[in-house]
């Protein structure tokens, strides 16, 4: 199974709860699934229950260290500027995301925390993988709510 079908995997589960679709994962520097979350925001009634915080933290613990920098993280959605923050103090080296979110997005749309001046910390973004699939557990997940 691919990081991004993991992901995706987290994201369904989240669906299941009731939680927006969303589901991440940290991979160590050899490829290894250091940790994986979905949103549980709902759940935890914490609104920084993010897939992102919660795979991150998870790692950071697992390693017993505070940075990541010879880690990724894959998450099905564009990250919020909330997790882009917390990306870049982490020390992420690539950020891989499927879903591009317009709206609340922080990277490529919103404030773009990466390209800010007082960023400290720019990892690698790739976009749009498996973006298609993606796109539909968000669409479908809001359609059903509606």
């Amino acid at each position: 199974m691919t990081p991004m079908e993991i992901a995706l995997e987290e994201a369904r589960l989240a669906a299941t709860r009731g939680e927006v679709p969303v589901g991440a994962v940290v991979l160590g520097p050899d490829g290894t699934v250091l940790a994986r979350a979905s949103n549980r925001t709902e759940e935890r009634a914490d609104p920084t229950a993010h897939a992102e915080l919660l795979a991150l933290r998870a790692a950071a613990a697992q390693r017993h260290q505070p940075r990541l920098p010879d880690c990724d993280l894959v998450v099905t959605l564009e990250p919020c500027p909330l997790c882009a923050a917390a990306i870049s103090l982490f020390r992420i080296r690539r950020v891989t995301f499927g879903a591009y979110d317009p709206k609340g997005g922080g990277i490529e749309h919103g404030p773009r925390m990466f390209d800010a001046p007082g960023c400290l910390h720019r990892p690698e973004v790739v976009g749009g993988v498996r973006e298609q699939e993606a796109a539909a557990l968000m669409r479908a997940f809001f359609q059903a709510k509606r």
